[in-house]
């Protein structure tokens, strides 16, 4: 059997079960059957370095041994509770350890399961504590699919099927990358806050780095500034940390860059360990303008403050602290931007490499991209594309990677980059070489990432 068969096999089978819009199915992708700290498996067997960390989840690697404990532990004991009724204990136990980490002396969170619940939490939240509706986001954004969230989601792609269904009252200004852009987006903020009609602005939703937008970075010191500019008007900040937060930029949240404190949190992805859970977190005197429950929550779920997944949360908190995974992020996502920007230096496909922490992206001109993603993935390497046209290469590992694993994985990325570039330029009718393998420290351990036969 070929090492493509199994794939083919389960995407025919795949396709005839799954609505067609869900999964791209051509050609075949690689179905993970099993995952440790940065590596991934596949069902024809096939191994990979992961530097996706699966959409930024895996922040403490691909079945940490404390969150699968805990995981274990807690499914012996009670699968399901009674989240807003009968609530699981666990639940107190995880909201007590989060809360705990938050920059509030006295801090109180609605949970979830997706990303897209912790921003629409936030959204009603603002709502409730300004009296104001409408919604300040930024071009490039992504919130989330989810009605309310796909209002503040930016992408036309997302939103041009369902626009006659979203909230009218959200207002979208340009994402800054140099002060002078800053300053401008500043005074837009200004005016649109300062609006008493048609609908007051009560929020303004910002990414303290894009990720899907393709990683990129506001001017040092704007998120403070807008932090200031939007309270002095009345209105409320909600960081959307679901990616960046816990940890992944080389601080617990990247708002800690700017010396920011929000007045809304927004988390997720890394937050469960792996398993689905979310969160809106922010300052007693802001999430107290929810009523006290009447013995019928006005926002909730069946599966709120589920027991498994809160305590996959605590094992990830554990993790976070006993791994030290904060600053082993802010290390190694410093020795791979280093090594990026000296390796790629003067290749004219390369625009910019940039990020923070373990948060890295890699713009390219043309596709360059769109084949650096794909020439990785056949030598070993998941990455993904970002950015409005998938012109940037996302790097987003697990910070439990060693740095065997980070250079070995480098290595790749910038052999697919120059096959890349190379085929940029070549004539529609040549051959494509066979990439040249490169060592890195083991190259025995890079060959078989290169050569799929060798697993």
């Amino acid at each position: 059997m070929s090492p493509d068969r199994p794939g083919r096999e389960l995407a025919e089978r795949l396709s005839r079960v799954e609505s067609r819009n869900v999964t791209f199915l051509e050609p075949a992708p690689p179905f993970w059957t099993e995952a440790s700290g940065a590596r991934v498996r596949d069902a024809a067997g096939r191994e990979y370095l992961d530097f996706t960390g699966a959409f930024g989840v895996a922040f403490a690697g691909h079945r940490h041994p404390m969150v699968v404990e805990r995981i274990r532990a807690q499914a012996g004991r009670l699968v399901h509770g009674m989240g807003d009724i009968h609530p699981p204990a666990v639940k107190v136990e995880f909201l007590e350890a989060l809360t705990a980490l938050m920059p509030w002396p006295e801090a109180r969170a609605i949970l979830g399961l997706s990303g897209s619940d912790a921003v629409e939490a936030a959204l009603k939240t603002a709502q409730l504590a300004t009296g104001r509706p409408g919604v300040i986001a930024f071009e490039g954004s992504y919130h989330g699919l989810t009605l309310g969230a796909l209002a503040t989601t930016h992408r036309e792609h997302f939103r041009a099927p369902f626009v006659r269904r979203l909230a009218e009252h959200v207002h979208f200004v340009p994402f800054p990358v140099t002060p002078e852009q800053g300053d401008a987006v500043l005074d837009r903020v200004d005016e649109l806050v300062g609006q008493a009609t048609p609908v007051p602005v009560g929020a303004v939703i910002v990414e303290p780095i894009q990720g899907r937008a393709g990683v990129r970075v506001p001017p040092s010191g704007f998120l403070a500034e807008l932090a200031v500019r939007v309270r002095e008007r009345g209105a409320l900040l909600i960081a959307d940390e679901i990616f960046t937060g816990m940890g992944r930029t080389g601080t617990l949240l990247a708002s800690d860059h700017d010396g920011v404190v929000p007045d809304l949190v927004c988390l997720g992805k890394a937050l469960g360990g792996g398993m689905p859970l979310s969160a809106c977190v922010g300052p007693a005197q802001v999430m107290d303008a929810w009523p006290p429950s009447s013995g019928e929550a006005i926002h909730t779920s069946t599966f709120l403050g589920h027991p498994v997944c809160c305590a996959a949360g605590l094992g990830f908190l554990k993790a976070l602290q006993c791994d030290d995974l904060i600053a082993r992020a802010a290390r190694l996502g410093s020795l791979a931007l280093d090594h990026l920007s000296k390796a790629l230096a003067g290749r004219e496909q390369v625009v910019q490499t940039r990020g923070r922490g373990l948060m890295l992206g890699v713009e390219s001109s043309g596709h360059g991209a769109a084949r650096t993603v794909r020439h990785a993935l056949e030598h070993g390497l998941i990455l993904l594309p970002a950015g409005g046209h998938g012109q940037v290469v996302e790097l987003t590992p697990p910070a439990t990677l060693t740095e065997d694993e980070l250079e070995a994985g480098l290595a790749i990325l910038v052999t697919a980059i120059e096959a890349s570039g190379n085929a940029e330029q070549r004539p529609a009718n040549q051959a494509v070489d066979k990439p040249p393998r490169h060592s890195s420290g083991d190259a025995s351990e890079l060959d078989r990432f290169a050569d799929p036969s060798t697993l």
